[in-house]
């Protein structure tokens, strides 16, 4: 659990106290820091380093760690901080830091740095792991690449049980899971899967390949993340194994790393559905002319949007001199359709997301939200009546409750439409944003109520 503002600074304080009672002798500090969690810890220095005059201060703690410790808390740090804290190392400190990593974050940090300290680290390093980093590197960003990791433990086909066992406590150190092994043949190829439970109630003698599970689920080292994610979820995987085009295993995407993947895509679709674009860092980091730049666009694009809503109002001039009470409910009738429409495409943004709803099921969606969406309106119209009658008698009222059913059903409809006509075209279904969607229906929501105005005065 992230630690509360209070227990933070509470942390802080005592580290930086404990630093610099120990200048000489850190051993008091050494002892504190192997009290707290790695987390907690880089929760602590992720504060400090943002404060420039601080930063010595956090450099002193990461430095009073084991360089394994450093390493792990190093991996909870956002990537700014991440490069500040590398920015001030020496290739050696790095080269050791990038040793104790995991092979996913150590080649997430590789990238983050610039070209000419790639390659003064790549030359001074072994050459399987020069050659391991370079190729997790290589991966496209938001690829099952780019997540997943190649320490993992293998065992080759035609092993027997006891050797399998051999093997798993030779790479069990260096491995991000042991509780699930993988076998392959000789051209590296997967053939099977098997828990550790598996291999350590079967007999000794017995061969892997006669106890191992065939249909393994495994996924393309160039699959979208997103969808990675989702069948880690969907099979309750504790790691998925990442294939090359030669069907041959590099990598693994264990179940913590899936559901940051899943937990990052949540917050862009969140982002994206308030017309947000994608930020690079989370919101109280990114800087404020990003931030600015990332939200304006939408927002002028939807105040001319909304001058047709003026327009609408302009060119009914004669409905409402005729009756000033239709004034009144048109903010009431105008956000109710938007937030009808907000609430239906939030609902199918989340179900396509999810893999819940598909394009395929369009018609079965539309036939549902009519329902639901006439039963909205029609109960939303009685409530409103009587304030119809008290504001403008029985005219305005039933303007009103023919309105809101009208508005309602109309706006449901384009909210649950609009995510469907943007996948069509191979547009994220997240651009079906709520301010979008309200906008859409603040226009035609205008149209609908004064032209029901002017019929029903006309004819009253």
């Amino acid at each position: 659990m992230s630690l509360n503002d209070e227990a933070l600074q509470e942390l802080k304080s005592e580290l930086l106290d404990e630093l610099n009672k120990e200048k000489a002798d850190k051993t008091l500090l050494a002892a504190r820091l192997s009290e707290i969690r790695s987390a907690d810890i880089g929760e602590v220095l992720e504060e400090l380093i943002e404060d420039d005059e601080e930063l010595p201060a956090a450099l002193a703690i990461l430095d009073t760690l084991s360089t394994e410790r450093a390493a792990n808390v190093l991996g909870y740090l956002p990537r700014e901080s991440q490069l500040e804290v590398v920015g001030k190392l020496s290739d050696t400190q790095v080269l050791k830091l990038l040793e104790e990593m995991g092979s996913d974050e150590r080649a997430d940090l590789f990238n983050l740095l610039g070209e000419d300290r790639r390659e003064a680290l790549l030359r001074r390093m072994a050459h399987q792991e020069r050659e391991d980093l370079k190729r997790l590197a290589s991966y496209e960003e938001g690829t099952a690449g780019a997540i997943m990791t190649s320490d993992y433990v293998a065992i080759a086909s035609g092993m027997t049980v006891s050797q399998a066992m051999m093997r798993v406590r030779q790479t069990a150190p260096d491995a991000e899971t042991v509780y699930q092994l993988y076998v392959l043949d000789s051209d590296g190829q997967l053939i099977g899967t098997m828990s550790l439970r598996q291999l350590m109630v079967a007999r000794p003698g017995a061969l892997v390949d006669d106890i191992m599970i065939k249909d393994v689920i495994s996924t393309p080292v160039d699959e979208e993340q997103e969808e990675v994610a989702r069948i880690v979820a969907r099979y309750d995987l504790l790691a998925l194994p990442v294939l090359d085009a030669d069907g041959r295993m590099v990598g693994i995407v264990t179940h913590d790393d899936a559901m940051d993947v899943a937990e990052s895509e949540a917050t862009e679709d969140i982002h994206k559905g308030m017309s947000i674009g994608q930020l690079e860092d989370g919101v109280s980091r990114v800087p404020l002319w990003s931030l600015y730049r990332k939200r304006v666009f939408w927002l002028v694009l939807l105040v001319f949007a909304n001058l047709f809503s003026g327009a609408g109002i302009a060119y009914f001039e004669d409905t409402i001199a005729a009756q000033v009470a239709l004034v009144f409910f048109l903010p009431l009738l105008i956000g109710s359709g938007g937030n009808a429409g907000a609430q239906a495409a939030t609902l199918m943004v989340r179900g396509m997301a999810t893999g819940d709803v598909g394009v395929k099921d369009w018609s079965k969606m539309l036939g549902r939200e009519l329902l639901v969406a006439g039963s909205l309106g029609i109960t939303m119209a009685i409530a409103v009546t009587p304030i119809g009658i008290f504001r403008g008698g029985e005219a305005v009222a039933i303007i009103v409750a023919l309105s809101m059913v009208t508005i309602v059903l109309f706006g449901s409809m384009i909210g649950m439409c609009l995510p469907f006509v943007l996948e069509r075209f191979k547009v994220d279904p997240a651009t079906a944003s709520a301010p979008l969607v309200t906008t859409l229906i603040d226009a035609t929501g205008v149209l609908i109520y004064f032209s029901i105005a002017t019929v029903v005065l006309a004819s009253v």
